[in-house]
């Protein structure tokens, strides 16, 4: 068997470290190729002390130097790499077999569309590749010819419950159902929400997540991002797909058919499964989570999302029915958002206003290309930048 070269986008993240897991249980096949981080030097530096990776990337020049010296007096052959640029091309190399996109929100776009274009197997942990990118990095990936497999555990349980053919799903399919856990605040009394800290919203009760993920799935957001991704991941329209949240998050999410069958995938609440799967598809491999013990389970429950608790979620079906480039509005006014509320400048309420806001102060403009995302992102991000600073000050 040939080993797999493998990028990791966003090594220090939790997704990166999952992958890395993942990674070190099978030398025989995955190969640690490229590293990369944004500001985390020392733990970069310890996976490449670990993993060896023939390069290593740091966003800004000055944590590379940092951590170039580190390298250099451990005696490692790591050639340290700066810039956006760099993960680009690192995500077209030649030699890269797999791209795990962990990188989080939409910085992480221009890499997952060069890797697209560059034909490699892009295992999808960035949602916002597609709520940004859209068309333009669906044509991409057809374009180059590249495997898209999602990383997400609803979309991967979507994923491996759908027919393998794909040219049936819309004659077979009748509705896509996304699970929710229902954060910390499922059953929190929504008029206390505006009292709401940041340590509170990141205490997830079935998940580790980085910060930004667990505010929104705090305030449900990261399920709306997920229902426009499930609209381009598996093209049905959005009026067939449903989220219902499902504390206990061992139902991953599931596919109901036109025959009234219902097929659903489940396992621990683990990234390190859906992980597993997208590097060894369609083979199986041992992800390192632990194997669900059915007589040992809770009773489970589904419930429909509180539109009190949870504002923002019919923001994504808003979205998919409006101009395009409306998701663009969306994701980038709510990673200001959650950005301010996570810096104290903002109440936790005041994150759905800013996102309101935004979907009505900015007018969608339908992007062609990187550049018209980019500028469109680039506004709408000053745009709620200047309703935190009226609300702060």
């Amino acid at each position: 068997m040939k080993k797999q070269n493998l990028l990791v986008l966003g090594s220090t993240g939790s997704i990166g470290q999952s992958t890395l897991d993942v990674a070190a249980r099978h030398p025989e096949r995955i190969e640690v190729f490229a590293l990369s981080a944004h500001t985390q030097v020392d733990l970069l530096w310890a996976q490449c002390l670990q993993h060896r990776p023939r390069y290593a990337v740091m966003v800004s020049e000055p944590h590379a130097r940092l951590l170039a010296e580190k390298i250099q007096a451990q005696g490692l052959r790591t050639q340290v790499l700066s810039g956006a640029v760099a993960l680009d091309e690192l995500a077209a190399h030649p030699e890269v077999d797999v791209v795990m996109a962990g990188i989080v929100g939409a910085a992480g776009l221009s890499s997952c569309l060069a890797a697209a274009r560059a034909g490699k197997r892009l295992l999808l942990a960035n949602k916002e590749a597609l709520v940004v990118g859209g068309e333009v990095f669906l044509s991409a990936v057809r374009q180059g010819g590249a495997t898209l497999l999602p990383i997400d555990s609803e979309h991967s349980a979507i994923f491996q419950s759908l027919p393998e053919d794909a040219s049936t799903w819309s004659r077979r399919v009748r509705k896509l159902i996304l699970t929710a856990s229902g954060g910390p605040f499922r059953q929190r009394d929504p008029a206390t929400l505006k009292d709401v800290t940041p340590e509170q919203a990141c205490a997830h009760p079935n998940w580790v997540m980085g910060r930004k993920i667990s505010v929104d799935s705090a305030t449900m957001m990261n399920k709306a991002l997920e229902v426009i991704e499930a609209r381009y991941l598996f093209g049905l329209p959005p009026e067939q797909i449903e989220v219902l949240i499902h504390p206990q998050s061992i139902v991953h999410s599931m596919v109901q058919y036109h025959d009234t069958s219902v097929v659903a995938q489940m396992g621990v609440p683990d990234m390190r499964a859906p992980i597993a799967y997208g590097l060894a598809w369609p083979e199986r491999i041992e992800s390192g989570a632990s194997h669900l013990d059915f007589t040992a389970l809770p009773p489970m429950g589904f419930e429909a999302p509180d539109p009190r608790r949870f504002p923002g979620l019919p923001l994504a079906w808003q979205a998919l029915a409006a101009p395009t480039g409306t998701a663009v509005v969306l994701n980038a006014a709510n990673e200001v958002a959650v950005d301010a509320f996570l810096n104290r400048r903002i109440r936790f309420d005041q994150i759905h206003a800013v996102n309101l806001a935004c979907l009505a102060g900015v007018l969608p403009k339908s992007p062609g290309d990187l550049g018209d995302l980019l500028a469109l992102d680039a506004e709408v991000r000053a745009f709620a930048a200047r309703q935190v600073a009226a609300w702060a000050a």
